[in-house]
């Protein structure tokens, strides 16, 4: 029968007295359990920062975005529309057309702005915007021989604009091509019709208008500059890439959610990690006293792991019952610390507990738990203690049983 299990509890955790192994052994799982709560309690947060920052970005970035890689502009055709929305993953399929267009209006100063032409029925169901109509109506169609357009209210307000004041566009193509051939610039006029508010991570706003007229607006006739795709679930992104760049071959660029704005979702993972590897210190430093705790057992238990040696336990017996000592411990904290940190983040998610000192978008510290990252912290803690107990086991397992009863 194997006894290495009970002997190992036995050495662990013998009530006997207080004793500097046994506060050495409580210190170590002490360090252990708030490393591995901080761990899941930091790495949660970070998550749920990503999901703010995420959300945000998705309602108006879309979840795939089709672009030439030859050029500014390109056509699309029926054959591709009806290819794209064949794809199962595909809800909405919209095109639109952007540049910049220099913006007048007779009474406040000429600012170039960002425009989007865009599809008015598609791109309701795409996009957030048409619930962050702020003033004025969501109505960018003809009206009168003449097309209108939605501005930030912000934008509105730093242009001394309001909705109702006509305005006047010139693209910078237009502008171009007055240079090179002499002519007189070709500038359109629209009507602001409605202004919107979007809590938005960048500065640059939008100005959108018809379809029809940015393409007249930029002269692109009738070409698009690209082709945004809202799918089913976003996860599904990675996998319809690639069944889009099969459909429409190299001279397209696909991108998704995650490549549109790469450099920031990758400063943010660098982030988590890099507290993640920070953190990791303190369950280090934990080990380290498992390491002390465990070497002064060997030294104290000398003659009964002498005694159990004349018994005809072997050395790899030996050590084995001191490797399981360490995994008693690591068990013991992770399990503790990975019970306390779920319930920390729980409640901050449920009841956002400590709060943000400015409420910009949110008035609590954000919380996501992903099993994923629990997951690699108790592993990683757990793996960390059986680390720290192998030198203790070796040691145990080199003790000759002659020299440990010699002087008893």
């Amino acid at each position: 029968m194997n006894h290495t299990s009970f002997i190992a509890r036995r050495y662990l955790f013998a009530r006997k007295h207080i004793s500097l192994i046994s506060t050495l052994t409580l210190i170590s799982i002490i360090g252990v359990t708030i490393g591995t709560a901080l761990l899941i309690v930091v790495l949660s947060v970070f998550n749920g920062f990503f999901d703010v920052i995420k959300d945000l970005l998705l309602s108006y970035d879309p979840d795939v975005r089709i672009e030439s890689a030859t050029g500014k502009s390109f056509r699309f055709t029926d054959q591709q529309r009806n290819q794209l929305q064949g794809i199962p993953e595909v809800k909405v399929v919209s095109p639109y057309v952007e540049g910049k267009s220099l913006l007048v209006h007779h009474d406040s100063r000429d600012e170039v702005v960002d425009v989007k032409g865009i599809h008015k029925q598609t791109f309701f169901q795409l996009n957030e915007i048409k619930n962050s109509i702020s003033s004025g109506i969501f109505d960018i169609s003809l009206r009168n021989g003449q097309p209108g357009l939605l501005m930030d209210e912000t934008q509105m307000h730093q242009m001394g604009l309001s909705v109702g004041d006509d305005v006047v566009m010139l693209s910078a193509e237009g502008m171009k091509k007055s240079l090179t051939q002499f002519s007189v610039p070709h500038y359109y006029n629209f009507d602001i019709r409605g202004g919107y508010s979007m809590t938005r991570i960048f500065e640059e706003s939008v100005v959108f208008i018809d379809l029809k007229a940015a393409q007249h607006l930029f002269n692109y006739r009738n070409q698009i500059t690209g082709i945004d795709l809202d799918l089913q679930h976003t996860d599904q992104a990675e996998a319809v890439k690639k069944k889009v760049q099969a459909i429409l071959g190299p001279d397209f660029t696909i991108k998704t959610w995650y490549d549109l704005q790469k450099p920031l979702y990758d400063v943010m993972y660098m982030e988590k990690w890099g507290a993640f590897l920070i953190l990791m210190i303190i369950v280090i430093v934990a080990v380290l006293n498992i390491v002390g705790s465990l070497t002064m057992i060997v030294i104290q238990k000398n003659r009964d792991i002498g005694v159990l040696r004349t018994m005809g336990y072997t050395p790899k017996a030996i050590k084995r019952i001191f490797l399981k000592q360490g995994l008693y411990i690591g068990l013991i904290g992770c399990g503790t610390g990975g019970g306390l940190g779920l319930l920390l983040s729980w409640l901050q998610k449920q009841y956002g507990l400590i709060k943000l000192s400015s409420s910009f978008i949110i008035n609590a510290y954000p919380v996501s738990i992903r099993a994923f990252d629990v997951t690699v912290v108790l592993v990683g803690s757990l793996l960390l203690c059986l680390a720290a107990s192998w030198y203790p086991s070796k040691r145990a397992a080199t003790v000759e049983p002659a020299d440990a009863v010699r002087y008893e």
